[in-house]
């Protein structure tokens, strides 16, 4: 298989990681309830961090559900994909940092994160939906951590993830009746 078909057995086969962004949905919705409460901002920031843990085996039990080849271990490009992920562990320590220096402005980074690391699987997925959401959810959500609080962000995060998914579901059916073309 040469580049491009390897990119799009991926992109079939992981369903454009769909699962994942199903998966942050629950996870934003998480983060949305927990600075809907009365604690202090230490608090809900730890809390936010805890939440984030489970996003692996929620998008892991999704996929079960969705019948998505977790681990994809015949195409090469599936550990390309978790690097592009592992980059966002990286950014965590700038999260880190932002929970000590600046505490109210944790999830407008940790939003702008997750958002920017999505641009690569834009290239990975050929996917418009990843590229637009890119940029979007790490400017968007830059402009509202400036002017609201953290739970409108992560309500905004909440939005924009469901929209994500629906966006998606499209991108994947017009990519299989594109399939269904090429074979007849």
């Amino acid at each position: 298989m040469n580049i491009d078909q390897l990119r799009e057995d991926s992109a079939r086969k992981q369903k454009k990681g769909i699962h994942f962004i199903i998966g942050s949905v629950i996870i934003w919705v998480a983060v949305f309830l927990i600075h809907s409460t009365a604690m202090d901002i230490d608090s809900k920031n730890l809390f936010t961090f805890c939440a984030t843990a489970p996003l692996m085996p929620i998008a892991y039990f999704i996929s079960k559900i969705l019948k998505i080849d977790f681990t994809q271990k015949d195409n090469p490009l599936t550990s390309l994909g978790l690097l592009f992920s592992a980059n966002q562990m990286l950014y965590l320590l700038i999260a880190m940092w932002v929970m000590n220096q600046q505490p109210e402005k944790l999830v407008m980074v940790l939003a702008m994160i997750f958002g920017a690391h999505l641009l690569p699987y834009s290239w990975l997925y050929k996917s418009i939906t990843y590229r637009v959401l890119s940029v979007v959810i790490t400017i968007g959500c830059l402009i509202v951590g400036i002017l609201f609080e953290p739970k409108i962000v992560a309500l905004v995060m909440v939005i924009t993830e469901i929209i994500f998914v629906i966006a998606l579901v499209i991108e994947l059916r017009v990519f299989a009746g594109n399939e269904e073309e090429v074979e007849a």
